[in-house]
């Protein structure tokens, strides 16, 4: 039997999260609950970053854990779980802030739900103007507000900020043949479906305020399509661009496009790697590098 209380779960790779880690200390004190905070290190390349990160051991029931080989979002998720000790888990990715002084007050009060998903908001902030990543993530913003993810709460599930109960994520945790980041947390959300544990969405958002630079970003962007492709299989239904992909029947349209990519790939991406970055054209180039990837 888990004891009642809040176990705050972080995975992280070459960032520093020592701030974020105070700033949730003092939320949880005043929220007057049982709780721990374990940060776990997925092997960092960037070892300032690691020693930095120790100051969290420092804090008030917080742990830090390093673990030498990066193994991946997924795995480092579960390892979280087998490393807490309370009966609800919440898991936050290391790169965000808590906008709102209720934040753990408002996940409490959701506390008999199996799945909480609380949502992210995305700063208004103009030195962000020229960078890909906020540009994308600025105008999708409002296609994931909490009325949008009740309409569809396991293929809008994210794992950027949510709270679940402990034995309901040892019932369905991340699937760990997702070694590289990106699309776990969606097959996660069908998981969710399949195994008919209720997600419940709520508006309680995690804050972006950072964002990496333009090639940082394309080069995730692409690791990350080629993890869709290897598991598109597993996720139709569950991405947008996939359905977009599988739409196209006309293999001569298909050829086009591909072409297209093949010619103009590397015009493309210095638009997306300039100061004004075009989100059209990111469109374009995703389509074309998926569909370049193979059927």
């Amino acid at each position: 039997m888990r004891k009642p209380g809040l176990s705050v779960l972080i995975p992280t790779y070459n960032h520093c999260c020592v701030s974020l880690v105070k700033q949730l200390v003092v939320l949880l004190q005043a929220a007057d609950t049982d709780y721990e905070i374990i940060v776990t290190d997925d092997g960092s390349t960037d070892t300032d970053t690691i020693v930095e990160n120790q100051a969290i051991s420092q804090q008030p029931r917080c742990r830090f854990i390093t673990r030498e080989q990066n193994s991946g979002s997924a795995a480092t998720r579960n390892f979280l779980a087998t490393q807490s000790q309370y009966d609800h888990l919440l898991f936050i990715d290391c790169d965000v802030t808590i906008p709102n002084n209720d934040f753990i007050q408002r996940y409490l009060a959701t506390e008999d739900f199996c799945v909480v998903n609380g949502g992210i908001c995305i700063t208004t902030d103009a030195r962000w103007e020229g960078n890909l990543r906020y540009r994308y993530e600025k105008q999708a913003e409002m296609a994931h507000s909490v009325i949008r993810r009740q309409q569809n709460p396991y293929k809008e599930f994210r794992s950027t900020n949510f709270m679940i109960k402990y034995e309901t994520f040892m019932d369905c945790r991340f699937d760990e043949r997702f070694k590289r980041s990106g699309y776990e947390d969606v097959f996660f959300g069908k998981q969710l479906k399949q195994r008919d544990f209720p997600v419940t969405h709520i508006d309680n958002p995690v804050m972006m305020n950072t964002f990496e630079d333009n090639p940082a970003f394309l080069h995730k962007t692409e690791q990350n399509l080629r993890t869709l492709h290897a598991f598109r299989n597993d996720l139709r239904g569950y991405s947008k661009l996939l359905t977009l992909a599988d739409g196209i029947h006309l293999s001569v349209v298909r050829w086009l496009i591909c072409r297209f990519h093949a010619l103009f790939n590397k015009i493309e991406r210095r638009i997306l790697c300039s100061a004004q970055p075009s989100l059209t054209v990111f469109k374009l180039y995703r389509l074309g590098y998926f569909l370049s990837l193979g059927s």
